[in-house]
């Protein structure tokens, strides 16, 4: 166990002593001791979670977000937190492991969350958050933008025996307006391919920002703060993971036990989903819950967790 999966289970504890010690009563803890929400609370329009596999590869061990594939049938993407060197492993929704690729041009100093994005001459591309900032002493942080690699069922590669390459990376290199943040999750949009990064806060709500997509610029961008967002949780803004549904309307974040979604409606710009009150999903018992994304039809929630042989588990909507 990492020194920094150390020190977010101690954070869980303080957390939840806090959130005890606030509310009236602790009839929100889980059995495993971690914030959770009433059963009256979850969304009507998902099923219960289901567990459909476990992450077969033992290299995965701090499976810290998740995406599909839009170009690869039955294929989704997952790296590991910062212990590890810059690679990305392809899996499908059972576990099942489809490879391993390093990450050409790219170095994880903390990665925490990776999105799908589909162009509009039909090129996917996997867009990495290299977002962590637990010492809040990183002033610039980065996004790569790699081609999405062809899973050809090389399933023997790994990190140290054959690993695959991936096309040269672009990166995006980004400050926030106000301070330097930590944050967990990143998000694409589907339309515009803007880059969206919350930020990962105790003391309050997370901060939403929203950067245009400048990769390969020479130059740092400024990220916009759009929106803030508090989830109906304590702490209200301790988010781990999230992403875009396929067609733009809904949003769907995570902290280390729930996920909620934010729903888009009628005719209204993307960035009024900020506005939206967050519905808490129930995700299933995860370990430490952070990485949480849309199937590629929007129609099932997937989720991980870390440690080793993480269960995969599906939420569909109804």
């Amino acid at each position: 166990m990492s020194n920094k999966t150390i020190a977010k289970n101690v954070v869980l504890v303080i957390l939840f002593a806090i959130a005890c010690g606030v509310a009236s009563s602790c009839s929100h803890a889980s059995p495993s001791g971690r914030y959770a929400v009433n059963s009256s609370e979850l969304s009507p329009d998902y099923d219960k979670p289901v567990q459909v596999g476990r992450i077969e590869s033992v290299e995965i061990t701090e499976s810290s977000g998740i995406a599909p594939s839009f170009c690869q049938s039955d294929v989704f993407w997952t790296h590991n937190d910062s212990g590890d060197d810059a690679f990305i492993f392809a899996i499908n929704l059972k576990g099942k492991h489809l490879g391993t690729w390093r990450v050409e041009n790219a170095r994880n100093e903390d990665w925490e969350d990776l999105a799908s994005f589909k162009d509009a001459t039909g090129t996917c591309y996997l867009y990495i958050g290299d977002i962590g900032n637990n010492k809040r002493d990183r002033s610039q942080l980065r996004v790569y933008r790699v081609k999405e690699p062809v899973v050809t069922g090389d399933a023997a590669s790994s990190r140290k025996k054959n690993p695959l390459k991936t096309e040269p990376a672009e990166s995006l290199v980004f400050k926030y307006p106000d301070t330097p943040r930590d944050a967990e999750t990143l998000m694409a949009q589907p339309q515009t391919g803007d880059v969206y990064v919350l930020s990962k806060r105790i003391d309050g709500p997370s901060g939403v920002y929203k950067i245009k997509p400048q990769f390969g610029s020479q130059s740092v961008v400024q990220a916009e703060r759009v929106a803030e967002l508090s989830l109906p949780a304590v702490p209200n803004g301790l988010l781990t993971g999230g992403a875009i549904s396929p067609d733009g309307k809904r949003v769907v974040v995570c902290d280390y036990s729930s996920a909620y979604e934010l729903v888009l409606g009628g005719a209204a710009k993307f960035d009024d989903i900020w506005k939206q009150r967050p519905i808490p999903v129930d995700l299933g018992d995860r370990r430490q819950g952070e990485a949480v994304t849309f199937s590629v039809d929007g129609r099932s929630l997937i989720a991980t967790s870390e440690r080793k042989n993480s269960p995969v588990i599906e939420v569909k909507s109804k």
